[in-house]
């Protein structure tokens, strides 16, 4: 099989720490390792380096081969600007069968925190000879531990023998409430969706031209002109393109730790160290603050008499939110991108 590492996100719920020009795939944020280098050397353990490609926008190829020796030029699959998990999962695909490359291979972002664990091996062999199916889709799953409002979530049939532990998938579920979310956790045969996917180019082709033809022509017609159709693209998930039409889907409940380090509320669960179940990076000095994420770069700081806040403090910005309302960070970082294009 083959991996490939989608590393050309821009990270915004990570702001400031995670900005444009150095999002958080490329940031040490669980160690002293940037996500990029974990998740490469993670797969690295068991498969050769020749087997591991890396797709990213044109303007992260560059801190791609400062941060991963091993990668030749011919392993960084290359989006001419973000379009989401859609077309670059399409651009992927047709690479490889470009080659006459029709091998499975396994998608998983570069921001997933997955500690030491010998089972992912032994999931990804699974994975792989259910793949090698015509137009088979295989995705993990992880089973849920608390009511998380920013997962998906996939529900598989509950009344089924399963084959070698892989279920059929009934549907997929996307960011629930949270009440929703409490009653999913309560409810058998539904997981996480984890994100990793693994499939055959073929089969990602089928499913683009029968699902999105209008993707999957404008590559195959524009394959040595994609800078000037790329931006014309759709910008769709992979999930909305494919998974939650396509026929044939199947899940391997997994049980290896995982954690999508997408946001603060992420990077909090992992690294609480401090009394008050507070989170923090940097030079910092508390006095009765509970429940407070602070990172500070470059400068003392004292927090005094808060609860329940983000703060982070950077060369490229300074943040105060109150955890609960995290999830309109990106949503004012593109209101500020669309005024200044005015």
């Amino acid at each position: 099989m083959k991996v490939v590492i989608m590393a050309g996100g821009q990270g915004t719920r990570f702001w400031p720490w995670s900005v444009k020009d150095r999002p958080k795939q490329f940031l040490s944020l669980m160690g002293e390792e940037t996500m990029l280098q974990q998740t490469y050397n993670r797969f690295h353990k068991w498969l050769p380096a020749e087997k591991i490609f890396i797709v990213t926008s044109k303007e992260y190829v560059s801190l791609v081969k400062e941060q991963i020796d091993l990668i030749d030029d011919n392993q960084i699959i290359i989006e001419p600007l973000q379009r989401d998990t859609g077309p670059c999962i399409a651009l992927t695909a047709l690479n490889f069968l470009k080659s006459m490359d029709d091998e499975p291979f396994a998608a998983v972002p570069a921001d997933h925190y997955i500690p030491e664990d010998d089972s992912l091996l032994k999931v990804f062999t699974i994975a792989e000879d259910i793949a090698n199916r015509d137009f088979a889709i295989v995705t993990l799953g992880i089973k849920p531990t608390r009511p998380e409002t920013g997962y998906g979530y996939i529900q598989t049939e509950v009344d089924q023998e399963p084959d070698n532990n892989v279920l059929t998938v009934k549907s997929f579920i996307e960011k629930p409430s949270l009440e929703k979310a409490q009653r999913l956790l309560r409810t058998p045969g539904v997981y996480w969706n984890s994100g990793i996917f693994m499939w055959k180019p073929s089969t990602v082709s089928y499913y683009m031209k029968k699902f999105h033809p209008e993707i999957w022509i404008e590559l195959e017609h524009n394959w040595g002109n994609l800078d000037t159709i790329y931006s014309y693209l759709p910008k769709i998930s992979v999930d909305y393109a494919i998974l939650e039409r396509a026929d044939l889907v199947y899940t391997i409940p997994s049980s290896f730790y995982w954690d999508d380090v997408g946001n603060w509320s992420a990077w909090d669960r992992l690294n609480q160290t401090e009394e008050e179940d507070n989170a923090v990076m940097g030079n910092i000095h508390l006095l009765s603050t509970k429940n407070c994420i602070i990172k500070s770069e470059n400068q003392e700081t004292i927090v005094i008499g808060v609860q329940d806040l983000i703060i982070a403090s950077t060369e490229d910005g300074l943040l105060i939110c109150h955890k609960s309302q995290e999830q309109k960070i990106k949503e004012v970082l593109q209101r500020i991108t669309n005024n200044k294009r005015i």
